[in-house]
């Protein structure tokens, strides 16, 4: 069985919209058949830059399918379609 593809969530600790966003990833993750990999910002000069005032930020391979705000419905949506392409 090959491993389940990866959703990146980028955000920084402290953020409760990146919480809300785990929280509905991790709840999305079982039924799409993924696995959440956080990557906190703060760690890397790029990603502070590209992303402080865009976060929580979903990506798929690279991909950038949500921002902030994010709302469940459409994150499920994208996440599909996003998911579907790899």
């Amino acid at each position: 069985m090959p491993p389940l593809p990866a959703v990146t969530l980028y955000g920084r600790d402290g953020c409760t919209l990146c919480d809300q966003a785990a929280k509905m990833l991790d709840a999305l993750a079982p039924r799409l058949r993924f696995v959440v990999e956080q990557v906190d910002i703060e760690g890397d000069e790029e990603l502070l830059r590209r992303y402080l005032f865009e976060i929580p930020v979903v990506a798929v391979a690279g991909r950038e399918v949500a921002k902030a705000p994010i709302y469940a419905g459409p994150l499920e949506d994208a996440l599909r379609e996003a998911l579907n392409r790899h």
